[in-house]
């Protein structure tokens, strides 16, 4: 007999789905604590488990830290490594972070421990990602020297950077949404696959536990994602991205999603309260209450909300991620709280769109993120995405051509200065763009 986790099965699983497609499909919150035996079955011929992803208590963060996001290809991709950065710097401004993007197409763990010390440690980091696992598992089913080979090389680079006094958030790999075609092992299946990263997870697990350090599980939010959007939007839904291997945004900003949660961060960016009986309004740290009369506010910002338009069907939308993961509820809540709403419907414009509520939604609160994705931040937040992926796309040019090319292997030294003085002006250029918002709020009875 196999010993099975018992899982909660939906009623709208695909017919054909196998068990070991179940074991990866399904959340960790539909286990159960009790072992069940059953029958094993053609399809499912593995022993795995997932094991429980720790929970993340406070922030890791500190004001002034020198963040390094350090990965294979997925990394230099400059995806979620890029709303990383952006969230960081327009909706937790007060931590002044300082962020450098490291990834490396086609990259292993021993890749980056071999390139560490020259291209990430020379610049002092005090906190660190990483996300390895996609190319160590090799595109094979699971043996236990990739586990073995995995797990040294991961305790080694959390290591190397603790003993240059930086913390570490250590990321799983994510997950295969189809076997690649540069697969070159012999035939292999998608599950296959998954359950080698599953198990990888499950190593970067015990390495975080031993090392005191903190977690970012990828591969089980990627996963259910992909289910979960394979369900509302059709089977072509692709949270792996179309190769199988590379997410689009929706995917990418599943990861995302998940190393700001590893962060410990709140998500609170704002908070405004009116009270239509007193004629009063207020606003929370970050905002500043320029005027309220007949209903409306007027606001200077200089926290905003993180900002997505687009296709909520697309796998290559951020807005459609925002569909599968709770990130407006849990990282991005701008309140508006209304007092005294006893009508029996509002509307609320804010800038030049607008929504109707009931009062009592108001009175609860609504979420202004999460309602209105054309606000009046949008066009401000572009300005500084486009900052941050400029500046993102000139450190890949800095470390792969310019620091492992002829002109850092003639004098390293000279190069990094050089390239410096080239990323600061990209700096520069971020800080530009992230200006104070003035926006009006209107409240009205229907």
């Amino acid at each position: 007999m196999i010993r099975l986790m018992r899982f909660i099965i939906p009623l709208t699983a695909p017919a054909s789905l196998s068990l070991a497609g179940l074991l990866l499909l399904l959340p960790l919150d539909s286990v159960r604590s009790q072992p069940l035996e059953v029958k094993p079955v053609a399809s499912f011929f593995s022993p795995f488990q997932p094991h429980r992803a720790p929970t993340q208590a406070g922030l890791i963060l500190r004001p002034g830290d020198r963040l390094a996001i350090c990965g294979d290809s997925i990394t230099e991709q400059r995806m979620y490594s890029r709303a990383i950065e952006t969230y960081l710097t327009v909706c937790v401004p007060e931590l002044n972070l300082s962020i450098r993007q490291f990834g490396w197409s086609g990259e292993t763990a021993a890749g980056f421990l071999a390139r560490m010390t020259n291209d990430v440690l020379r610049f002092e980091p005090t906190i660190a990602t990483t996300w390895y696992g996609m190319n160590d598992h090799g595109y094979r089913p699971y043996e236990h020297g990739i586990g073995d080979w995995y797990r040294e090389n991961m305790t080694a680079i959390v290591d190397a950077f603790q003993a240059h006094d930086a913390r570490v958030v250590l990321g799983s790999p994510g997950c295969v949404g189809k076997v690649p075609t540069w697969t070159k092992s012999p035939p292999t299946t998608v599950q296959a696959l998954n359950l080698n990263l599953c198990e990888l997870r499950n190593i970067g697990i015990r390495i975080a536990g031993v090392e005191d350090v903190r977690f970012a599980d990828v591969f089980w939010p990627m996963l259910k994602a992909g289910f979960s959007g394979r369900q509302q939007y059709g089977e072509d839904y692709a949270i792996a991205g179309r190769d199988g291997v590379h997410p689009g945004w929706a995917g990418s900003f599943v990861m995302a999603h998940a190393f700001l949660k590893a962060f410990g961060l709140d998500g609170q960016i704002g908070v405004f309260e009116v009270d239509l009986a007193g004629g009063r309004a207020t606003v929370s740290r970050d905002h500043e209450l320029e005027g309220f009369q007949d209903g409306e506010m007027r606001i200077r910002s200089v926290r905003y909300p993180f900002c997505a338009t687009g296709d909520a069907a697309s796998d290559d939308s951020i807005r459609s991620a925002m569909t599968l993961v709770p990130f407006n509820e849990e990282l991005n809540r701008l309140i508006l709280r209304v007092r005294n709403a006893f009508g029996m419907r509002y509307r609320v414009t804010w800038g030049e769109h607008s929504r109707e509520y009931s009062g009592d939604a108001l009175m609860r609160g609504i979420n202004l993120a999460a309602d209105f994705p054309e606000n009046p931040f949008l066009e401000a937040f572009k300005r500084v995405d486009e900052a941050v992926a400029a500046k993102q796309a000139y450190e890949t040019r800095q470390v792969k051509q310019l620091f492992h090319g002829e002109e850092g292997r003639v004098d390293m030294e000279a190069v990094v200065a050089l390239t410096e003085k080239a990323r600061a002006r990209h700096l520069s250029r971020i800080q530009e763009a992230f200006q104070p918002v003035v926006h009006t709020i209107r409240i009205e009875e229907e």
